[in-house]
């Protein structure tokens, strides 16, 4: 029997289709909010499916998280006629789905047009730079995310407010917490494993209810396939066990936010680390120091693809471990890029500034072609920052936008973003950023009301 894990090729997945007597299986797509979109799909389409493609409707890339009409794209819309969209399977992506017996799931992704502006087509065309650069990237995720004793019906009903924590109170590496919950933290692990995106690490974090995983790392493709299945399939586990999971970058004004910090680094064609060089200072290579830079420099321009909603902003406040500006350290998590010494293996940088809310292939994306641009340019970094980097002045090229819609506009006037990413991505997903904001601007808040409802 094969394993879903060693699938490689079309007729390799034709083969465990067969061999577990399935009548269906499941195919699914991200979206440009890292959404997982899919349908089951029976075993005569699917197989016609692998040979010769398929189609999504487009709407798939012209809706929001709430399945609302972008009317101000220009790829999708009423004036096109939602159309579909060519989309191709791919056989290496298979996988098992614990708890769905012998079913099984594969991932997809945009082709022809539409690949453009497909978030994993996205970060595929910064690979291909990398690998024509010479590198090859590989990456990890962290992720925090806070648990409830929740349903998707009694948080409505709540109206999101007072709701129940998994465990009270602010508790760190918990061993207490993580010993009462071991039964939630071993089916989480080995969730894990089955779906091939095993963790390197679960513990609680500072919060009610928080947890923190850590994926492990693997080639960056396969690094945001992982880290977005794990976002999706966590949330799906966690309703199967009358919980509910949030991965919002700050869901209460009383908490802390929850990041989605990536480490990346970079090999040569021979598979040799070129973060690494024990002769220099903090080792960091000349290649290191400028893929830093092109990150430092570009966080700006490429914000909106870190912190795409406009929630992600609420997170980035003083005292909060979300940086504010576009800084470097070592060791040092006050900063936006953290440089972390050590040897040939583990020499890397961690773009700590990510939301757990981004899209993780857009959000990789960002953190790498900024990098490499670092890398062409021959850039230099500004002075690193040593201690509280909250507390310090800092030029202001490093200034970040403090909004989604300054945030979308500086990426849509970005001339290196539409050279690395192309300008029908910047173009598109710029304005379903500006959409998001405007849909907020159309809302009044409880703090509104409350501060302005009588005085005013």
């Amino acid at each position: 029997m094969l394993n879903p894990r060693e699938i490689k090729t079309v007729a390799d997945a034709k083969k465990i289709v067969e061999q577990r007597g399935l009548t269906h299986v499941k195919v699914g797509l991200f979206d440009a909010d890292g959404i997982m979109r899919g349908k089951y799909m029976n075993k005569e389409k699917f197989f016609s499916s692998l040979d010769s493609g398929f189609s999504f409707c487009d709407v798939v890339l012209g809706w929001d998280s709430k399945d609302q009409l972008y009317d101000n794209v220009e790829y999708t819309g009423w004036h096109t006629g939602y159309p579909d969209a060519p989309v191709r399977i791919l056989p290496e992506t298979c996988r098992a789905l614990p708890a769905e017996g012998d079913m099984l799931l594969f991932m997809a992704e945009f082709s022809q047009h539409a690949e453009a502006i497909c978030p994993r087509g996205t970060l595929r065309r910064v690979l291909a730079r990398a690998e024509r650069m010479g590198f090859a990237a590989t990456a990890a995720f962290e992720y925090e995310f806070f648990m409830f004793k929740e349903t998707p019906e009694s948080v409505r009903e709540k109206g999101y407010k007072h709701l129940t924590p998994l465990s009270p109170d602010f508790f760190g590496y918990s061993m207490l917490r993580n010993s009462v919950h071991a039964d939630l933290h071993h089916q989480i692990m080995s969730l894990g494993e089955e779906m091939d995106f095993p963790l390197e690490s679960l513990h609680t974090e500072t919060g009610p209810g928080v947890l923190e995983a850590a994926i492990a790392y693997d080639g960056a493709q396969d690094a945001a396939d992982k880290a977005a299945l794990f976002k999706t399939f966590i949330k799906v586990w966690a309703q199967r066990n009358g919980l509910m999971a949030t991965f919002m970058a700050k869901w209460s004004a009383d908490l802390p936010g929850q990041s989605g910090h990536i480490h990346i680094s970079l090999k040569d064609k021979e598979g040799n680390a070129v973060f690494h060089d024990p002769n220099n200072k903090h080792n960091m290579s000349d290649t290191q120091r400028h893929f830093l830079a092109g990150q430092q420099k570009y966080m700006p321009e490429f914000l909106s693809m870190i912190a795409p909603t406009v929630n992600s902003y609420s997170r980035m406040v003083p005292g909060l471990w979300a940086p504010l500006d576009a800084t470097w350290g070592v060791e040092n998590r006050t900063t936006a890029l953290r440089v972390i010494p050590g040897s040939a293996k583990s020499q890397r940088i961690e773009y700590r500034l990510g939301s757990a809310d981004a899209n993780p292939y857009l959000a990789l994306a960002a953190a790498l072609a900024s990098g490499l641009m670092g890398i062409e340019q021959k850039l230099e970094p500004h002075a690193q920052v040593k201690g509280n980097a909250y507390e310090q002045d800092h030029s202001e090229a490093l200034s970040l936008p403090r909004t989604l819609f300054d945030a979308a506009r500086k990426l849509k006037r970005s001339e290196v973003a539409k050279e690395l990413f192309g300008q029908e991505f910047v173009q598109h997903y710029a304005a379903t950023r500006e959409w998001e904001e405007c849909e907020f601007r159309k809302h009044v808040t409880d703090w509104e009301l409350e501060r302005y409802f009588e005085i005013i």
